[in-house]
C-alpha cells in the first residue's frame, strides 16, 4: 500500500511504534528505529516458506529522515544466522563502523545479539535503501530509505501529489542460502529466481499470483513521485508504465537534469526517482507497470519473466472500491528486447548532474592517482579429486585485476584501525592488470584468477580517477559496481578497450552524473572520479550477488587527515565481535 511521505510530519500510528520512535519533530533531530531480524512465513506463487525479515515485514520498514538528521537503528538478531545491515548510499562521514558489510567494517551480529547503527545524513536527499550485507540474505532483508530535504527547502521540480516507494526484488521458491551453498560446492552457477517482485508481490503474469499484485490507485491530473529501487540480487531491469511517460529527476539520491522517457533501465543497487503525471481525464482503463530483465548473456542463465503491478485510476465522484474493475481494458507496455544494449546506452548517457548553483557538480578537474581495473569472470581449479560444473571442469570465479578477494575472519576495518593488518590483509592489490591483454577480444588461454585479501590504500584527500574495463574472458557482461562511503562522478564510458591516449579527451568534466553505483558496460569501460575524503575501509563490489560471491570485490583503506573531523571515530562499545 502506498504511503504518502508527508505523513512523516504527523504523529506515527500506534501500530508502528515497534518500528520507530521519533524523539521530536524538528530539523536535525535524532530518529530512532528498532529493526528486529526474525523469521516470518510468506506465501508467494501458491507456496509458503519461512524467510528472514525485519519486523516480520517483506519488504522491510521504510527508514525516513531529513537531510541533517541523526539516525540510530537498533538491530537485534533473532534468527539462527549471523546478520549485518548496510545503509546503501549513506556517506557515513567518519562513521565507517556503521556501514555494515560483514567482515569489512564489522563482524556480523550473532544470534541473540544487538548492535546500534549510528550515523548522520549529511548533504544528501532523495532515495536510498538498506539491505542485509552478508551471504544472500538481502534476497528478503531490504527496505527503502527516504531522505527528505531540510525543512523549508523545496524539491527542484514540481511538488508531487504523492510519493510512493516502488522496490523491485527477486523471489526464489527454495531457500537462497541452500541455493548459494550448493552452487559454491559444485563450482557452478546458482539456480535463477522463480519470479521478480514489486514491493514483494510477483503480480498477475505468474501462475497462482494474481492476488499478489501491487496496485497503485491514482487520481486524474495529478503528479506522483515514484521512488524506484532495484533490490534484485542478480538482474538489471527495464521498467515502463503503459501509456504513460516517466520524468527522471534523481538517481542515487542526487538530483539530475530532468528528462522524460517511456522506459528506463535500473541496475541492482541503483535508485531512480521519476515523476508520473496521470491523464487529466478519467481514461476508462487500467495500466500495467512492468519490469523485465536486461542481460547480454544467453537466456536461461537469468530469470526472463516479467513482473507487473497495476496503475488503477480512481473515477472522480465514485466511492473507492478495494477490487480492480475487470470490465475496463488493461493496457501493457512494450519493453525493450532482453539484450538491447543500445537502449541502455542511450538511457545512461542522458543522465547528467543538475549542476545548478544550489546543487553544483564538483567534479575534480585534475587527479592525484589513476587506476585501471579489469572487471570480469574467471575460473579457479577444482579441488583435488573433484570435477566442478564451471568451464572445463573448473569453478566459476570473478575478479578485479585478476584478484578474487577473500574476506578474512575478522573485520578489515578493525584491523586497519588498530594497525594490526599483518596476517589479515596486504596493501598490494594491483592498480592495473599485471598482464595486459585484448580485454574485449579473443579470450586468453588461461582463465584462472588469483585469490587473496589484497587492498589498495589511499592517503586522505587523494583525488582518484578509476577506469573499470569489462573483459571477455568468459563472455562479456554488464557489471553494476557499488562504492561504499562515497559518491563519484561518471566522467566517461565507451565500448571496446579503453584508450588512455584518446578517450580522456572525451570526458565530461562539467556536469557528469553523480552516483554511488555505476554499470560497467558489457564489452566496454566506464571512468569515474572521487575524492578520498572519508577515512575508513570502504568496500567496492559488483552488485550482482553471484559475482560478489565469486570474488568480484575489493576494498580501499583511506587514511585519516590531521584535523579531528578528518579522523574515523573510535569503534562503538557495542561493536559485534567475531
Amino acid at each position: 500500500m502506498a504511503m504518502a511521505i508527508s505523513s512523516l510530519l504527523r504523529p506515527w500510528p500506534l501500530a508502528m511504534a515497534t518500528m520507530m520512535v521519533l524523539i521530536i519533530q524538528a530539523q536535525g533531530i535524532t530518529r530512532h528505529y528498532d529493526f528486529n531480524v526474525q523469521m516470518a512465513n510468506v506465501t508467494r506463487l501458491c507456496g509458503t516458506k519461512s524467510i528472514v525479515t525485519v519486523n516480520g515485514q517483506f519488504p522491510g520498514p521504510e527508514l525516513i529522515a531529513r537531510e541533517g538528521d541523526r539516525v540510530h537503528v537498533r538491530v537485534t538478531n533473532h534468527v539462527a544466522h549471523n546478520m549485518s545491515i548496510h545503509w546503501h548510499g549513506i556517506r557515513q562521514l567518519t562513521t565507517g563502523w556503521a556501514d555494515g558489510p560483514a567482515y569489512v567494517t564489522q563482524c556480523p551480529i550473532q544470534t541473540g545479539q544487538t548492535y546500534v547503527y549510528k550515523f548522520t545524513v549529511t548533504g544528501q536527499r532523495g532515495t536510498l535503501w538498506w539491505h542485509a550485507h552478508i551471504s544472500w540474505f538481502r534476497a528478503t532483508v531490504y527496505g527503502a530509505i527516504v531522505i527528505l530535504p531540510k525543512l523549508g527547502v523545496p524539491y527542484p521540480f514540481p511538488a508531487p501529489h504523492e510519493e510512493v516507494p516502488v522496490i523491485f526484488g527477486e523471489w526464489w521458491a527454495a531457500d537462497t542460502e541452500d541455493i548459494m551453498s550448493k552452487a559454491l560446492k559444485v563450482g557452478g552457477a546458482p539456480n535463477i529466481s522463480d519470479a521478480y517482485t514489486i514491493n514483494g508481490l510477483p503480480g498477475p503474469l505468474y501462475n497462482c499470483s494474481a492476488k499478489d499484485t501491487f496496485k497503485l490507485k491514482v487520481t486524474p491530473g495529478k503528479t506522483y513521485l515514484l521512488r524506484l529501487i532495484n533490490a534484485a540480487l542478480n538482474d538489471e531491469l527495464f521498467f515502463s508504465v503503459a501509456n504513460h511517460t516517466l520524468t527522471v529527476v534523481e538517481v542515487d539520491a542526487v538530483y539530475v537534469k530532468p528528462f522524460t522517457v517511456k522506459t528506463l533501465v535500473i541496475s541492482p543497487a541503483m535508485t531512480t526517482n521519476v515523476l508520473l503525471t496521470t491523464s487529466p481525464v478519467y481514461p476508462n482503463a487500467n495500466f500495467y507497470m512492468a519490469a523485465a530483465p536486461y542481460s547480454v548473456i544467453r537466456p536461461g542463465t537469468y530469470d526472463n519473466t516479467t513482473v507487473a503491478g497495476i496503475l488503477e485510476y480512481h473515477k472522480p465522484g465514485s466511492p473507492s472500491t478495494p477490487g480492480l474493475d475487470k470490465t475496463l481494458p488493461l493496457f501493457k507496455p512494450t519493453l525493450p528486447f532482453f539484450n538491447d544494449t543500445k537502449f541502455v546506452t542511450s538511457f545512461t548517457t542522458k543522465l547528467l548532474s543538475l549542476a545548478s548553483k544550489q546543487y553544483p557538480a564538483a567534479v575534480a578537474q585534475s587527479v592525484d592517482r589513476r587506476f585501471f581495473f579489469t572487471i570480469g569472470l574467471g575460473t579457479l581449479p577444482s579441488p583435488k579429486n573433484m570435477t566442478c560444473q564451471g568451464p572445463n571442469g573448473t569453478q566459476f570465479a570473478a575478479a578485479v585485476n585478476n584478484v578474487s578477494l577473500v574476506l578474512p575472519s575478522m573485520a578489515l576495518l578493525q584491523s586497519h584501525f588498530t594497525g594490526l593488518s599483518r596476517g589479515v590483509y596486504a596493501s598490494n592489490s594491483p592498480a592495473m592488470p599485471l598482464s595486459p591483454f585484448n580485454y574485449t577480444g579473443t579470450p586468453p588461454n588461461n582463465t584462472h584468477v588469483a585469490t587473496g585479501t589484497r587492498l589498495l590504500s589511499l592517503p586522505y584527500t587523494t583525488s582518484v580517477e578509476l577506469v573499470m574495463q569489462d573483459t571477455s574472458v568468459l563472455g562479456i557482461e554488464s557489471h553494476p559496481l557499488h562504492l561504499h562511503g562515497y559518491n563519484f562522478f561518471v566522467v566517461g564510458q565507451g565500448f571496446g578497450n579503453y584508450d588512455p591516449t584518446n578517450d580522456p579527451a572525451k570526458f565530461n568534466l562539467v556536469g557528469p552524473v553523480e552516483r554511488n553505483t555505476v554499470g560497467v558496460p558489457a564489452g566496454g569501460w566506464v571512468a569515474i572520479r572521487f575524492l578520498a575524503d572519508n577515512p575508513s575501509v570502504w568496500f567496492m563490489h559488483c552488485h550482482l550477488e553471484v559475482h560478489t560471491t565469486w570474488g568480484l570485490r575489493m576494498a580501499w583503506p583511506v587514511q585519516t587527515g590531521p584535523k579531528p573531523n578528518e579522523k574515523l571515530l573510535p569503534p562503538p562499545s557495542d561493536m559485534p565481535k567475531c
